[in-house]
């Protein structure tokens, strides 16, 4: 089979890892790198072999791409995506997909009607120590979740990228914890109703919020939480609880196992189960198993997993929480795609 022809469009910070999946996947040729930082796409372009551009016409215009993967900042995700698509190419865009829900529509618009794929880039669906907790989920092992937890914690005050805080509108909770956010629709589905409470103690010189609390009511009568915090003091950590009517996974991004107890083990009647460690591989942003998807989708002719409507709702939720937040009420999630 032919190749996928694929530009890189963002080769600094992650985008650095897209062209590196890329640079290795099987069914993918990378043709073009593209960047405003020339200096640093020029260091990509020797290490790969790839010419590059700092143009985005020149992707736009080069016939033999056949796919752009798009990892700019936030704020840009709509501009480009739609231009990509609208020149004929399926389009791979970091997480979250806009920043507006009107944008996200926009972009699921000219997807379907131009018939090109777009993929967003929620990472943890690839993370496999949260693969393997959505596997014991969907196995029944810990019978009927009741409650679900996931944190953002991350500490944005050394972070050298202005483009996070340049933008009012680039909330962290949107920009940060859609990752907590996506994992945790991912396994509870999607939530019809959200509350929210914020403050802003730690990145004063920052626009947004930096620690948010929102609540949500899933389907089937499960509630949840997602804490986020862009400014604590602690490592990077996306800690995950998952209850069961029947057990309880512990479970985080960079950590060599996920914990399991499970109510058939336990050592005297009434004493607390043993908890069950399973071994996980760690890669908390395993970009290469995202790309195959990409590719495959492409490949076999069908809708990404992570479809414009997968990325459009995790953006909705988060931003129901936003306007909870600012609001003091709940907010219910708008859907309507």
């Amino acid at each position: 089979m032919d190749k996928i022809k694929v530009a890189v469009v963002g080769v600094n910070g992650f985008g650095s890892r897209h062209v590196e999946a890329f640079a290795a996947h099987k069914n993918a040729e990378l043709m073009l790198l593209c960047d405003t930082d020339e200096e640093k796409t020029k260091q990509m372009s020797e290490k790969y072999g790839v010419p590059y551009t700092s143009n985005f016409d020149d992707v736009l215009e080069n016939k033999d791409i056949t796919a752009v993967s798009i990892a700019l900042p936030d704020q840009l995700h709509c501009d480009y995506v739609i231009k990509a698509l609208r020149a004929g190419k399926d389009v791979l865009c970091e997480k979250p997909l806009a920043l507006r829900l009107n944008e996200c529509k926009e972009m699921i618009k000219a997807s379907k009607e131009t018939g090109k794929y777009l993929m967003v880039g929620q990472i943890c669906r690839f993370t496999p120590s949260f693969v393997k907790a959505k596997e014991i989920i969907d196995n029944g092992d810990i019978g009927e979740l009741f409650f679900v937890e996931s944190e953002y914690a991350h500490d944005y005050s050394g972070m050298k990228c202005e483009w996070r805080k340049n933008d009012p509108e680039r909330d962290g909770f949107l920009g940060g914890a859609c990752h907590a956010v996506d994992l945790l629709r991912w396994i509870a589905g999607n939530p019809s109703e959200v509350f929210a409470y914020a403050n802003h103690k730690v990145l004063k010189d920052w626009p947004s919020n930096d620690c948010t609390i929102s609540v949500m009511q899933f389907p089937n009568d499960v509630i949840g939480k997602v804490f986020c915090s862009t400014g604590c003091k602690r490592d990077y950590t996306m800690r995950t609880v998952l209850y069961g009517t029947k057990g309880t996974i512990i479970v985080d991004n960079t950590s060599e196992y996920l914990t399991l107890y499970k109510d058939n083990l336990y050592t005297n009647p009434g004493a607390h189960s043993i908890p069950v460690k399973i071994p996980v591989a760690v890669s908390n942003h395993n970009i290469v198993d995202e790309v195959n998807e990409f590719c495959n989708c492409i490949i076999d002719g069908r809708e990404p997993i992570l479809s414009p409507y997968e990325g459009a709702a995790t953006v909705s939720i988060c931003l129901a929480a936003i306007e909870s937040a600012k609001e003091h009420k709940p907010v219910q999630v708008d859907y309507d795609f």
